[in-house]
């Protein structure tokens, strides 16, 4: 059973930065395509970056250039660094895999950008 367990979100303000994580159990985060999506207040959950198990890596354009996706396969765990924040990049931040038909999701994090 796969388990994802992000953390790292918390209160900043406009312009700085955050380091999100996503634990992985289960699995081995290398052999997995790790995306990251987020849910504001109020709106659809959005899909925000995506690494794949060669270590490419795609972004949404609200966030390409101020995040960056990256694993650290010594600890198992997939990261966003988050830069130049933004209010309205505020939003409960989750990680996902899809493993054959099945999408796991961790229970997400809160950022919450001030400005």
């Amino acid at each position: 059973q796969v388990q994802l367990v992000e953390s790292g979100g918390g209160l900043v303000q406009a312009g700085g930065s955050l380091r999100l994580s996503c634990a992985v159990s289960g699995s081995t985060v290398g052999t997995l395509v790790i995306d990251w999506y987020r849910q504001a207040p109020g709106n659809e959950r959005e899909w925000v970056a995506m690494i794949s198990t060669g270590a490419s890596t795609i972004y949404a354009g609200s966030v390409k250039g101020r995040f960056t996706i990256s694993r650290d396969d010594a600890k198992n765990t997939a990261i966003l660094e988050m830069n130049n924040l933004k209010t309205e990049d505020t939003a409960v931040y989750y990680c996902s895999s899809k493993i054959r038909d099945y999408r796991y999701w961790g229970q997400g994090t809160l950022v919450t950008v001030s400005s």
